[in-house]
């Protein structure tokens, strides 16, 4: 048992599992190759785009396990930003995520399930009012952030269940179109020519529907046996996550053209209906809005351990590091982030550029966060790494390398618009700097930066 104020160890390996692949999968692989397929008309550059996107991810995946292992501490990016380059990037990644990126995530989730769940009890063609549809966005925030206050174990648990009920629903429309499907397999593999602005916006979207994968580092400090365990929860989620895409992909194409994908808000749901009806399609409904909940799940979960990580170390107000004394979870934290993520929830309009903001924000400290490998190899060699990185250094190279070029993608899609929103989200992280110097010289906040 963890000591008083302290978080427990209560996460084991099936439960980090559950976090990776319930985090990752939310409404992207269910609602982008509609987006995917208004913009870029060639199936064999989209599964390309997949396939790149997918071993892009693996490998920041398999870099992030060598770090994890090295330093098992609740709060991951943050933790490993601190040990590479000091208090001043930790401090600016840190509050970003407990004031914009974090909530925003939140608010834009539960505004997605609230809209699928109401969808259940209206009638067609019929929209449910701005304040009910507030308001089970709101009550969806409250029940989550109760939930994991109460224990790392029930938060947990309801991902595993949540989890099982998403992996199912792919899996078992995979089947479907397997065992009943009468498709074509010249739409999998017809061509159209690819602009580079369609091929740019559609890597956009293949990268928003991976995000996530890093979130089990956020609560490294909180599994098991960590230095035994981490990495294969790490390798094993993001395995069965790009096998997951990769088929669930294949299996949209085989069924109908891109043309009709492009057409269609919700891929999966379609299919269910071509080939089991309604009653198909309803159930699909059903496991696409569990989906949604259990992505929101895993955001309240994983990331409110950074603002107490933060806290902890003397960077950010005392508050947001307390531990609940009976339920060993960092209640403050979890409380903060979700009243800013209610309040975001009236600012509707502004969800889909708020997004992009940081959704590149978050990708761009990934990436410091990747390459704080080759930093760590230098500056502390000797440390204990139960795991090493496979392949090093082309492995966490791919990585920085790939995902710089997709979010140049992203930023050059947006600009192409005129729409500079990834690039004014940079700018307002890059301030951050000076408000740490701020801070440092008001809270007198440590300058160690040093490697635990």
């Amino acid at each position: 048992m963890a000591p008083a104020g302290d978080l427990r160890r209560a996460i084991g390996f099936w439960g980090g599992v559950a976090i990776v692949v319930g985090s990752v999968i939310g409404s992207g692989i269910f609602r982008t190759p509609y987006e995917i397929a208004k913009v870029l008309h060639d199936p064999p550059v989209i599964l390309g785009l997949w396939v790149l996107f997918g071993i892009v991810s693996l490998c920041g995946a398999l870099t992030l396990a060598e770090l994890a292992t090295l330093l098992p501490k609740t709060g991951g990016t943050y933790v490993y930003l601190r040990a590479a380059y000091g208090d001043s990037s930790a401090f600016v990644f840190g509050w970003l995520y407990l004031l914009v990126a974090i909530p925003s995530g939140m608010a834009a989730l539960s505004t997605v399930f609230s809209e699928r769940l109401l969808e259940f009890f209206t009638p067609p063609a019929t929209d449910p009012s701005m304040l009910l549809l507030r308001g089970v966005a709101i009550g969806t925030i409250v029940l989550l952030s109760l939930a994991n206050i109460i224990g790392v174990r029930f938060g947990t648990a309801i991902q595993g269940v949540l989890t099982i009920v998403k992996v199912g629903a792919l899996v078992s429309m995979i089947a479907v179109v397997v065992a009943l499907g009468h498709g074509d397999w010249g739409h999998v593999t017809a061509r159209a020519p690819a602009s580079p602005g369609g091929v740019a916006e559609a890597a956009k979207n293949v990268i928003f529907t991976y995000n996530a994968w890093v979130y089990i580092s956020l609560v490294a400090g909180e599994v098991t046996d960590v230095e035994r365990r981490l990495k294969g929860i790490i390798i094993t989620g993001m395995s069965v996550i790009i096998v997951l895409y990769l088929a669930a992909n294949v299996a949209y194409f085989y069924m109908l053209p891109v043309e009709a994908m492009a057409s269609e808000q919700i891929v999966a749901r379609r299919v269910m209906r071509d080939i089991l009806g309604n009653g198909g399609a309803g159930v699909m409904g059903a496991c696409i809005m569990a989906s949604v909940f259990g992505a929101l799940n895993g955001v309240v979960l994983t990331k409110s351990r950074v603002a107490y990580a933060l806290s902890r170390d003397g960077l950010g107000f005392p508050a947001l590091g307390r531990c609940h004394p009976r339920f060993a979870t960092p209640y403050v934290s979890i409380l903060v982030q979700g009243a800013v993520a209610i309040a975001l929830i009236f600012w509707l309009k502004d969800f889909k550029r708020l997004t992009t903001y940081f959704v590149v924000v978050e990708w761009t400290a990934l990436i410091f966060a990747i390459a704080a490998v080759f930093v760590l190899r230098r500056k502390i060699p000797d440390a204990p790494r139960p795991y090493r990185t496979p392949l090093y250094p082309w492995v966490p190279l791919f990585f920085v390398v790939g995902t710089t070029l997709g979010l140049a993608a992203i930023v050059w899609s947006n600009a192409r618009n005129r729409d500079f929103a990834p690039l004014i989200g940079l700018g307002i992280a890059l301030s951050g700097f000076p408000v740490y110097w701020i801070w440092k010289r008001k809270y007198n906040a440590p300058q160690s930066g040093r490697a635990p």
